[in-house]
């Protein structure tokens, strides 16, 4: 009988200070108040352009006219395949540099590891300025006109993007067990072993979410092919700029854009599913 008084008293404690259902709507409010009208507003407004060609109306015209022509078909392929190539090289590179920040013993580690969080800060442009006084025009090597190509992007996509693969490796393998890695050792594993099977698996969560993170920022990325100058490099979002600003024709552009957020969702929403079936 005691027992259940207790239970009952400790019941009505919480129910007592758990909050109340008003109150939380009221806290919540605000910030699906500035979502809506900042994001989802805009959003819906370029959706319904999209549908409004300049003769009047409202009509899939727009969609028909983008989707049949080849310029909006080329443009899609570069920067799906561009996407995908930044990201893996960004997965391979970010991981073997990674391994040696981690693993390596060498002077300066830290101060590398804290330089990796400074790099994230810096905006994509500066980056590919960089790269310009390099393989630009008037570069080092500019004779080889290297940065205009779309190898000359790729690289400038990885050189950018691959510490957001390196920065939640680090962090993944700074809980890593060290006595996993002793042990292995004392049984007489060498390093590619011990990277394949202890390191690897600790690491594959945090390798899909840069990996994720870097193609879906890879979709997206304008400042890079804008500032390379590579006028036979065409993706999504300079269709949409090319669109928009050199051919005014807004109902295009909202098409392409359109067409580009939904392939990000799409991606974000496969790696959802994804990451809960492996269980991450």
């Amino acid at each position: 009988m005691a027992e259940a008084v207790q239970k009952a008293r400790v019941v009505r404690g919480r129910s007592r200070s758990s909050p109340r259902p008003f109150g939380a709507l009221v806290w919540a409010l605000p910030p699906i108040a500035a979502l809506i009208l900042f994001f989802l507003y805009p959003l819906a407004l370029v959706v319904q352009q999209s549908f409004h060609p300049d003769t009047g109306g409202t009509s899939l015209q727009p969609y028909a006219d983008v989707f049949a022509s080849e310029g909006f078909r080329h443009a899609l392929w570069t920067t799906v395949w561009l996407a995908l190539a930044s990201t893996a090289g960004c997965l391979v590179l970010g991981f073997l540099l990674a391994l040696v920040i981690a693993f390596v013993p060498f002077p300066g580690a830290k101060a590398v590891a804290r330089f990796i969080d400074v790099y994230l800060s810096f905006p994509s442009f500066l980056i590919t300025l960089a790269l310009l006084f390099i393989y630009g025009t008037t570069g080092i090597v500019g004779s080889f006109q290297f940065l205009t190509t779309p190898w000359g992007v790729l690289l400038a996509e990885v050189t950018y993007f691959t510490p957001f693969v390196m920065r939640p490796l680090l962090a993944a393998f700074s809980q890593l067990d060290t006595a996993q890695l002793e042990a292995a050792s004392s049984l007489g594993a060498r390093a590619p072993r011990i990277v394949r099977r202890v390191i690897l698996p600790e690491a594959l969560p945090a390798l899909a979410a840069g990996g994720s993170l870097v193609l879906v920022l890879c979709l997206n990325e304008f400042g890079i092919v804008l500032f390379t100058g590579a006028k036979g490099v065409t993706t999504l979002p300079m269709l949409v700029y090319s669109k928009a600003i050199l051919e005014s024709d807004y109902p295009g552009a909202c098409v392409v854009a359109v067409v580009n957020v939904l392939i990000s969702v799409g991606l974000y929403g496969l790696y959802r599913v994804v990451s809960r079936r492996a269980g991450a």
